[in-house]
């Protein structure tokens, strides 16, 4: 990222009075903290900010002001922002008719540079991280409410500081924000640690049909599935971080249905294997270790395909690993 791209991009904010920012469907923690954090600090420098998410964000109640987010935009605003999204369907449709993006901001390794400025860093743990990075050089600050939504964002998608890509330069980011007025052990809590009865039902489901063969690991979340447990989210309710804890999984997989004929499918991987490309040929994107697809077709029939070419995949990398 050069400077004349931060200059570029702190002019634009100053120029403008409305600003719209999005995320992708089914938010994570990342998608709904950098979402929400950049929002924030927007607001307190004197901007009419709109929060979007199409799925809403009602499992982020601990984030503050959560309720700031909406399911919808509203009206003409002067500049779109898009946080944590490697391509523009994964927003869904709450831009439609909004046009490009003047400001895309991610760190999946897939990113498409969508927007007029796209400050996309794969090397970072979190999307978050890189606001972390950036806001002061954009002329906008940190508060306390700020720094707990970066940080749980964070937090989410670096599992709890688990994951491969997290150095000692992500963890100092982490004890800043916490100078700044996060309460780790209370975001590390909501964030992964407490669950809502009907999710951890919603598990069980997924749990009876574990399946292991290969390397693999995986398992499937039906429509029924949530008609029957009232699970009010379209998501995995984070199984696929259960799953890729199993030993002998190499490549960890979730089979969500979305309808009689779309099929969510998410990748995790150890360290050392790449499963974002995958997830870009299936039309998805994501980065190394963790990556994701919505594909077309019945939930057998999307098993069956997006098995297979795990399998060549993994036998693939394993053989250029020697």
């Amino acid at each position: 990222m050069t400077k004349k791209i931060d200059q570029d991009i702190k002019e634009k904010i100053k120029a403008s009075e409305r600003i719209l920012i999005a995320s992708h469907v089914r938010p994570d923690a990342d998608a709904a903290g950098s979402l929400l954090g950049f929002g924030l600090a927007l607001k307190q420098a004197g901007k009419q900010v709109q929060m979007v998410l199409e799925d809403g964000a009602d499992k982020f109640q601990y984030l503050p002001e959560y309720d700031l987010i909406t399911q919808s935009a509203q009206g003409k605003v002067d500049m779109v922002i898009v946080v944590d999204c490697s391509d523009p369907t994964r927003v869904g449709h709450v831009l439609d008719g909004y046009g490009r993006p003047d400001l895309v901001v991610d760190h999946h390794k897939t990113n498409l540079d969508f927007g007029t400025y796209n400050v996309v860093e794969p090397e970072q743990a979190a999307t978050a991280a890189i606001l972390f990075d950036h806001l002061p050089e954009w002329g906008l600050s940190y508060s306390p409410e700020v720094a707990s939504c970066l940080l749980s964002g964070i937090v989410g998608d670096t599992i709890g500081f688990r994951t491969s890509n997290v150095n000692s330069d992500l963890l100092r980011k982490a004890a800043s924000l916490m100078d700044l007025g996060a309460d780790l052990a209370n975001i590390y809590q909501e964030e992964l640690v407490m669950k809502p009865f009907t999710a951890v039902r919603y598990w069980g489901s997924g749990l009876s049909r574990l399946e292991h063969e290969d390397g693999l690991v995986w398992t499937s979340l039906t429509l029924a599935d949530r008609e029957e447990i009232e699970y009010s989210g379209n998501d995995d309710a984070d199984l696929v971080n259960v799953l890729s804890s199993v030993k002998e999984a190499e490549i960890a997989l979730i089979f969500v249905e979305q309808s009689q004929n779309e099929v969510k499918v998410s990748w995790r991987a150890r360290p050392g294997l790449d499963v974002s490309g995958i997830a870009f040929e299936f039309g998805g994107g994501g980065h190394a270790a963790a990556a994701g697809a919505d594909i077309s077709g019945t939930l057998s029939e999307v098993i069956k395909r997006v098995i297979i070419e795990t399998k060549k995949l993994l036998k693939q990398q394993k053989a250029i690993k020697g």
